[in-house]
């Protein structure tokens, strides 16, 4: 199997759309320059349900993984690049996975098909194959987040089919865990597979379970210590509740996670990322001037770090 080392902390990034729904590539180097100051961050996920890549088409996700490669690998210390993939019809799928590969992203995540949802391990198997072929050289993690795909396959007994079967998806490496279940992931995490866990709030938890590798959302504009068993359990429990409160407050105007921690980036950073594209439903202005002027309250007293 594909050696594959990475673990640690990956922001799941947002797309940058100007008022007009246009791509904004031209902040993308401003982007890198805020996120990536942070030095305990592993890299980025890019075109990742954060990053809106299902409501792109093909040559806009190419464009956009395009920018976002060269701005991060030009930095000093050159962080991880991973590129989702996935979400779209299959033809698309392997164009993607191939794109990415020639751009010489790092590694390649993938959704399962969410029309011919796959029904069982052998057709997720199946799926994927098809999927690591198209970029034979590229390490692929599956994305597994069931309260959108409602492909509901046990991860712990996926994961055990893909070991006890080597090559059945050659360049197979792992899986992002976007689920609150928590003794499915161990079980996952049992494997010896990489398991990124993809649910902000469950750091602490999972961390004391042997989770050491998070794609979170709040890494955009949060620096935490949750994941880091070197520090006290109490500090990083303070920080796990500061983070759920946090996260209760940015998305409790009922408009999704997207939008809403969206809105939040924007609220924190120095660079526009801008409007998110239908589907998703924007919040209104009132919704964000309540946002802003509760996140301004509360974090005069958080533990959290705010990154820009």
């Amino acid at each position: 199997m594909m050696e594959f080392k990475v673990k640690g902390e990956i922001a799941p990034v947002f797309t940058p759309f100007k008022q007009n729904g246009d791509v904004n590539l031209d902040v993308i180097p401003q982007c890198v320059q805020l996120l990536l100051k942070d030095k305990s961050l592993t890299g980025i996920l890019v075109n990742g349900t954060s990053g809106e890549g299902m409501s792109m088409n093909t040559a806009e996700r190419k464009a956009t993984a395009q920018a976002w490669m060269p701005a991060v690998k030009s930095q000093k210390n050159p962080s991880h690049v991973m590129i989702q993939v996935g979400g779209t019809s299959l033809p698309d799928v392997l164009e993607l996975a191939k794109h990415a590969e020639s751009i010489k992203a790092d590694s390649i995540l993938c959704l399962p098909d969410l029309y011919m949802k796959p029904r069982n391990i052998s057709e997720l198997v199946a799926y994927l194959r098809v999927v690591s072929k198209a970029a034979p050289n590229t390490p692929l993690l599956y994305y597994h987040i069931p309260m959108f795909t409602n492909v509901n396959i046990h991860m712990g007994q996926f994961l055990r089919y893909v070991r006890e079967n080597p090559g059945c998806i050659p360049t197979f490496v792992g899986i992002k865990f976007t689920s609150n279940d928590l003794d499915e992931g161990y079980e996952a995490l049992k494997t010896g597979f990489s398991v990124f866990l993809g649910a902000d709030t469950l750091m602490l938890s999972a961390s004391h379970l042997g989770f050491d590798s998070v794609i979170a959302t709040s890494l955009n504009f949060y620096t935490t210590q949750i994941m880091d068993t070197t520090k006290s359990n109490s500090q990083r429990q303070k920080e796990q509740l500061e983070l759920i409160s946090e996260v209760k407050l940015i998305t409790k105007e009922g408009c999704g996670w997207v939008p809403s921690m969206k809105v939040a980036m924007n609220l924190k950073s120095t660079v526009n990322y801008g409007p998110v594209r239908a589907p998703l439903p924007a919040l209104t202005e009132k919704q964000v001037t309540e946002m802003k002027q509760s996140l301004a309250i509360t974090e005069k007293h958080l533990s959290l770090k705010v990154k820009m």
